[in-house]
């Protein structure tokens, strides 16, 4: 299935990208797409416990499953001013 993953702030850094498209398995989940990120950029894995996860603009857990063409957000934690 296709997804359009989206980085901000200081993913976009480690990424290189602010905007991918990118291939997932058909019944995949937000755990297992963040696996694989951790697989291509390492240094993703130190912000795990505390990446905000969206799909088509809605925060969802870890277990939500993906759905094609849908927007994904990887965000590090927000913070106020």
């Amino acid at each position: 299935m296709k997804l359009q993953l989206l980085f901000f702030s200081v993913l976009q850094d480690i990424t290189g990208t602010a905007e991918l498209a990118w291939i997932s398995e058909s019944g995949a989940q937000v755990k297992d797409l963040l696996n694989s990120l951790y697989e291509r950029w390492p240094k993703l894995r130190e912000w795990d416990t505390s990446l905000l996860v969206a799909i088509n603009q809605t925060y969802v857990k870890r277990e939500a499953f993906l759905t094609d063409n849908a927007e994904v957000a990887i965000m590090p934690p927000v913070q106020g001013g």
